[in-house]
């Protein structure tokens, strides 16, 4: 039997396929959409939480993952294997944060928030007016997704699978897990490389990592290129999920609520970027489907003046970041390692001492105390206790 981590990693696999099989199409698509602001919150947690440095713009590298995505898949446009295009359109998104490594490279702080706030901005524009390529104010269509004959959509023939038939986000379910379990383990081992530990000296001391010998302004341009891919990637998921992409989606909100996300999981971890993304990304669909059943929550499209599900859960989270900066610096992340922490704490007796020997030594008097009698010089030979 496997113990410990990798019977946790596969137990947590097996669980993690079985959704499709129970749940309907509302829960796989909270699911999906979960999956890929995880995958884009991995991103922008290396870049904000290891290498320290602030952005604003992650919605415009989920913008180029998204429209590269549906533009050479698609036709009109090159017309590419659609798992080419995926490939290309994260490379586009890498090329694109390798164009602006240069300023990420030597700005850093609220300077390069500004800066990247200004590719948000320059991003919805060229959305908006690039109609050959975005297809405008109403978007474009997004071709589904094809992987040696097999089709991530509802096509014909149905495909039924133990009994229950797999549609478009049954299908995409298993997609998104291999992508966001790619990111996972990516992101996890270039956190206990080299590069991460290089990564976080930049973040605590510049000058102090200087001396050991990391390059700053490179190591600052290459955390801006791998965030960029992952938001590249996260952006073609997104864009498979939803099915069409409209520019108003990637606006300076969606920047702010990946900021959102990084902060209440907690800055630096891969787990923690997860669980601030699902907390984030459910809680506005959630309140959408529960509306009538929430106090001082009204359906959408109420009159106006109404506290609407969105704007309740912009409100909810909001707060979740005033608490975690009070009371949990560390996000979600460290209040779990704490709680295991002090689980592990309190199911080891005596503060992880040895019982046995605790409580020979309590019963054995010492010789040297002047309360104890004293003792013959022929005194009786005293049995040994066996050590386990």
């Amino acid at each position: 039997m496997l113990r410990g981590r990798p019977a946790r990693t596969l137990l947590l696999a097996v669980l993690l396929c079985l959704p499709p099989f129970y749940l309907d199409a509302f829960w796989l698509r909270i699911g999906l959409f979960s999956m890929a602001a995880a995958i884009g919150a991995v991103g922008l947690s290396l870049l904000s939480g290891t290498a320290g440095q602030l952005s604003l713009g992650h919605a415009f590298f989920l913008a180029i993952g998204a429209y590269g995505y549906s533009y050479l898949a698609s036709d009109p446009g090159p017309g590419l294997p659609p798992a080419l295009a995926a490939c290309c359109a994260v490379l586009l998104a890498g090329a694109a944060g390798g164009l602006f490594s240069p300023v990420a490279g030597r700005v850093k702080g609220i300077y390069l928030g500004i800066a990247t706030l200004a590719l948000v901005f320059l991003g919805h524009h060229v959305l908006l007016t690039w109609d050959s390529v975005t297809g405008g104010f109403n978007g474009r269509s997004v071709p589904p997704l094809t992987l040696g004959g097999f089709t991530f959509a509802a096509s014909d023939p149905e495909l039924v699978v133990l009994g229950v038939p797999f549609g478009a986000e049954e299908r995409l379910w298993y997609l998104g897990l291999a992508l966001f379990a790619f990111t996972w383990f990516t992101a996890g081992g270039l956190l206990r490389g080299r590069p991460g530990r290089a990564l976080a000296a930049l973040r605590d001391s510049e000058t102090a990592a200087a001396v050991m010998g990391v390059d700053v302004a490179r190591h600052r341009a290459a955390a801006f290129v791998v965030s960029s891919m992952y938001a590249g990637l996260a952006g073609v998921l997104l864009a498979l999920a939803f099915r069409r992409v409209v520019p108003d989606y990637f606006s300076l909100a969606l920047s702010i609520d990946y900021l959102a996300m990084i902060v209440i999981g907690g800055l630096g971890s891969v787990a923690g970027a997860t669980a601030g993304a699902v907390f984030v990304t459910a809680l506005p669909l959630l309140m959408t489907r529960y509306a009538d059943q929430l106090p001082l929550v009204t359906a959408p499209g109420s009159a106006e003046g109404s506290l609407g599900p969105t704007e309740a859960a912009r409100y909810l989270y909001g707060a979740a970041i005033v608490l975690v900066l009070l009371y949990a610096p560390d996000g979600l992340h460290g209040l779990a390692r704490r709680a295991r922490a002090r689980l592990a704490r309190r199911r080891t007796p005596s503060g992880g001492r040895n019982p046995a020997a605790s409580a020979s030594a309590t019963s054995a008097p010492s010789s040297a105390s002047p309360f104890s009698p004293a003792e013959p010089a022929a005194a009786a030979p005293r049995s040994k206790e066996h050590t386990p």
